[in-house]
């Protein structure tokens, strides 16, 4: 069996690693809200879109924040 080395990942590249996820994330949300709700009917600007998706962004780093804090808690 090999060993599984441990290799942490420094503050810096976490930084920016999670800056990115939360770049793309957002301009993910505005694609999907300039697409998928006319689909359904709303009529939505870009910069409907864009609010909703920074709205949304918001509340994802909220979830994810507390979801690692209790994850960390119960370590």
């Amino acid at each position: 069996l090999k060993a599984w080395i441990l290799i942490r990942q420094s503050r810096k590249r976490s930084a920016v690693e999670a800056i990115m996820n939360v770049i793309i994330g957002y301009m993910v949300a505005v694609f999907a809200n300039l697409t998928v709700l006319p689909a359904f009917g709303y009529n939505v600007t870009l910069f409907d879109g864009a609010a909703i998706g920074l709205a949304f962004t918001f509340i994802s780093l909220i979830r994810s924040y507390v979801i690692r804090r209790v994850f960390n808690y119960y370590d």
